[in-house]
């Protein structure tokens, strides 16, 4: 297996001074980051009273650890690492607990960034000087983001050491003696390593295989020695593990039997099951693994072969997952635009929960469990990623840029590199952007100002107060009026309601749907406009925490949506443990629905479009003012931040492409020079 080029590329347009200094700094900056990164992580799992961190460590070599037991390792099922495993750590049984906590927190994180410094090293060439220059850091940062590191770090694990010492025998170690005895060393402490071997002879490096095969043998027969009870345990009643630790069926087992026990399949039929696919998979990965190999894309192959271990593992715990965040270096996509979608869905399942990856839909229950599995099945055998050979993998399809629009203001925009883009952005990426910024969202606006307790339900009512307060002073207070009237009225309360539940989010999505599909250019400034917006919503939420009317005790408001609440303990079903009910200023229900009025009056054709865009705002703060969900004051600051959000996007983009681009006979963008 030919060992990938290294050292820098071309300098391409970093020999002027002030490039060279700019390059300086960005990487001074992002080596600040990781090292900020690292302490992070060590002071959050050593500040951590003991007993709650370092767990899987404490288990094992504590004073009433397994290691300490005479009797077998594997009698508690607590101990799930190989008998080799078991014999290394022995010996840490002899040191005192504070010091080891701190040695193997701080030895860790050391692992973690020669992890990040040899995946930087082994980027397919040619790459140039900036890249060269800005990897490690990057990677490093990554590498510390993630979950399974932090899972590792904080369970005080071990499963860093298999993928550094894979890595070290492919890229580092010289001498095919040498780099098997690395992956053996690895196999030794995961089985499942051993895919390794394979991989090591279809592409040339045979002595090296077959250096790994017998140093693994050797070290599992060491230990067989050693500890023989303990190797039929593992080896024979617990096949690799199997049933070791947590059950097999638990969402942390992210392999292909952990999927197939969730899916409801269980005894003969899901071994063999899990047999057939197991094997696919592994043919199907090492194919692919040789070719990028032979190709010069020695990480991506090894990214690949790793992505297949943790599939057909009977056991694939979450710290057991940095196989997946090396697939990043591989290439996807003709244009520049779709470049960016590979590493930024792993990046996002690496460093984010299920949960926040997919919405909480019964129908996406069974992909949210198995998210990572399918993220590395497909990075394993169906992910096309782009062979050196590619014309595409170093000039990929330019972007296609609107021409700019003369500014009223000298400095605008603030960020020319910003520039309108013609086609439309990845779909996919869009999509798991969009959610994850709503889960993100969601979750700051729960976190907010008051959280359910009575000091933020006071905080919210007496700012409520203060709010009643300024509407009388301005004359505007017509809240308790309208509410009332419109209780009276049946059909009309019916209506308000019905608006006020249904519109808030479909509108909104329907907008940029078709704006995506019809007006790409427009799509994007529409959409960053609505993301400035929510974030400064966000702000307000925060730092001013307000009870609505209906929440108002006293004040003789009908919540004509809820029904009549305890307002010490308001109980709306699931949505009490889900949204922030004193999050009301400003008004999101008004802000959307006023974006929604203004990006339709602007860019619709017909003028009875632009007047049906309009008539939404009027009718959701009629909605939110009758329902007792807002007060005025909320609609104004939610005009507000929309105004503010057009505002800043106008300022950092300069102003929007004057026509969107057509659309040819294939379904492709036809640039229009804007007017």
């Amino acid at each position: 297996m030919a060992n990938v080029e290294h050292g820098g590329g071309a300098r391409g347009g970093f020999g002027a001074p002030d490039a060279e200094g700019r390059l300086r700094a960005a990487r001074l900056a992002l080596w600040a980051v990781a090292a900020i990164l690292a302490v992070r992580q060590m002071t959050a799992v050593l500040t951590t009273p003991s007993g709650k961190r370092l767990t899987d460590l404490e288990t094992w070599v504590g004073p009433n650890g397994v290691l300490h037991v005479k009797g077998s390792l594997y009698d508690s099922t607590q101990f799930t690492g190989t008998p080799f495993a078991g014999l290394v750590l022995k010996p840490l049984t002899r040191a005192a607990e504070a010091a080891l906590g701190w040695s193997w927190t701080f030895a860790s994180l050391l692992l973690v960034a020669a992890l990040g410094m040899i995946a930087a090293r082994a980027l397919p060439q040619p790459v140039s000087r900036r890249t060269s220059l800005l990897a490690a850091p990057v990677a490093i940062s990554l590498l510390m983001l993630s979950l399974p590191v932090r899972n590792a770090l904080w369970l005080g694990q071990t499963s860093i050491i298999p993928v550094l010492l894979v890595l070290l025998g492919c890229f580092t170690v010289r001498g095919e003696r040498a780099s098997g005895l690395c992956l053996g060393l690895a196999a030794a402490l995961q089985p499942t390593v051993l895919l390794f071997v394979p991989l090591l002879w279809f592409t040339g490096r045979r002595r090296a295989a077959l250096s790994g095969a017998g140093t693994f043998v050797a070290l599992t027969a060491l230990a067989w020695a050693a500890l023989p009870h303990d190797s039929v345990t593992y080896w024979l009643q617990h096949t690799a593990g199997v049933g070791l630790g947590g059950k097999a069926d638990a969402l942390g087992n992210q392999s292909l039997h952990g999927g197939l026990l969730r899916l409801g399949l269980t005894g003969p039929l899901e071994i063999a099951l899990f047999l057939l696919l197991g094997a696919a998979v592994s043919v199907l990965a090492l194919r692919r693994a040789v070719r990028y190999a032979q190709d010069g894309q020695l990480l991506l192959a090894v990214a690949i072969t790793g992505c297949a271990a943790v599939a057909v593992s009977p056991t694939t715990w979450q710290h057991q997952l940095l196989w997946l965040l090396l697939a990043v270096v591989g290439r996807v996509g003709r244009r520049v635009s779709d470049r960016s979608v590979w590493p930024v869905a792993v990046v996002l399942v690496m460093t984010l929960p299920a949960k926040m990856m997919l919405p909480n839909t019964p129908a996406l229950y069974a992909l949210r469990d198995d998210l990572v599995l399918v993220a590395a099945l497909a990075a394993a055998v169906a992910v096309p990623f782009l062979s050196r050979t590619s014309p595409y993998y170093r000039e990929p399809v330019p972007t296609e840029y609107a021409a700019a629009v003369p500014a009223r203001f000298r400095h605008v925009p603030l960020l020319p590199f910003l520039r309108r883009v013609l086609t439309r952005p990845n779909l996919l990426l869009e999509l798991l952007l969009i959610r994850v910024v709503y889960a993100a969202y969601a979750q700051v606006r729960l976190a907010a100002g008051a959280s359910g307790d009575d000091r933020g339900r006071a905080a919210a009512e007496h700012h409520g107060r203060i709010v009643v307060g300024i509407e009388r002073f301005l004359h505007i207070d017509i809240e308790h009026w309208l509410n009332h009237t419109v209780a009276g009225i049946g059909w009309l309360r019916d209506f308000f309601d019905f608006y006020y539940e249904s519109f808030h989010f479909v509108l909104p999505l329907t907008v940029l749907a078709v704006l995506y599909w019809r007006r790409p250019v427009d799509y994007r400034w529409a959409r960053t406009s609505l993301g400035f917006t929510t974030f400064l919503a966000l702000i307000g939420f925060w730092l001013f925490p307000l009870a609505p009317p209906r929440l108002m005790p006293g004040l003789g408001f009908i919540d004509t949506v809820h029904g009549v609440q305890d307002l010490a303990h308001p109980d709306y079903g699931a949505m009490t443990a889900l949204t922030n009910q004193y999050a009301a200023m400003p008004s999101l229900h008004f802000g959307w629905s006023l974006w929604c009025g203004v990006v339709i009056a602007v860019l619709a054709p017909r003028w009875w479009m632009k007047a049906l865009g309009l008539l939404h705002p009027l009718c959701t703060v009629s909605a939110i003012l009758a329902t007792a969900n807002h007060w005025v004051l909320d609609a104004i600051g939610g005009a507000v931040v929309v105004a503010a959000g057009f505002a800043l996007s106008y300022l950092l983009q300069g102003p929007r492409a004057a026509r969107a681009p057509a659309l040819d006979a294939t379904g492709l963008m036809e640039p229009v020079p804007a007017r």
